[in-house]
């Protein structure tokens, strides 16, 4: 039985730039991200997120850090990203780095040295990283963030709280580092995402749109 297929279109923000009559300021004002992905990452928590960040007009780039252009995730949902890695960085600054988790895709982002790079220079230079899941096992990994107020998966909470300050709440926010627990938050992680980046202004309606009303 083949895998179901999910595709990214880069392009994907051209609808939210369209309400802008002048295109090329809509590129200069837009937000960008990069949201990483390796086999047997958990697809719900990469594809809310994309979803919700596009939405609100910010530019995401799906990207495969398995050196191919398609990844199996945590349910055998096969996403085809929009790039690779090693193609996009480090020619490119992105204001948020975004971990989504699943056990597999989680060690995957631990194992990776270009993962490391692109962490260790987006913390160097003060810009977002967001992790959820057991995704915050890969930022231990890497040395990022140490210290700070992280919350993950619960199964990862005895690997993760001799390191950080564990708290258990759904979204943890601190300074630039932002942490989630698992599928059901991923809403609440994107949102938050959004208004740490734009302010939440601009997540408040999104949220509304979509009828999710646990984000105030």
């Amino acid at each position: 039985m083949p895998l179901p297929i999910i595709r990214f279109p880069v392009l994907h923000v051209i609808g939210r730039a369209l309400e802008i009559k002048n295109f090329s300021q809509f590129c200069k004002m837009s937000k960008k991200a990069i949201l990483l992905m390796g086999d047997g990452a958990e697809e719900m928590e990469a594809v809310i997120t994309a979803d919700v960040l596009r939405r609100a007009g910010v530019a995401v780039t799906i990207a495969s850090i398995t050196g191919k252009e398609c990844v199996k995730c945590s349910k055998d949902t096969k996403i085809c990203t929009d790039a690779k890695l090693s193609d996009v960085v480090p020619s490119n600054i992105y204001d948020v780095v975004i971990l989504p988790g699943g056990l597999g895709g989680s060690q995957a982002l631990a194992q990776s040295k270009e993962v490391g790079d692109l962490l260790k220079s987006q913390e160097q230079a003060g810009r977002i990283i967001a992790a959820i899941c057991a995704a915050p096992t890969a930022l231990k990994a890497h040395g990022i963030g140490l210290g700070k107020k992280i919350t993950s998966y619960p199964g990862k909470k005895d690997e993760l709280s001799g390191d950080y300050n564990y708290l258990e709440e759904m979204v943890v926010v601190d300074d630039k580092l932002i942490t989630s627990r698992g599928p059901a938050t991923t809403f609440a992680f994107a949102l938050t995402i959004v208004s740490e980046l734009l302010g939440k202004n601009a997540a408040l309606p999104i949220a509304k749109a979509m009828l999710y009303t646990d984000f105030n």
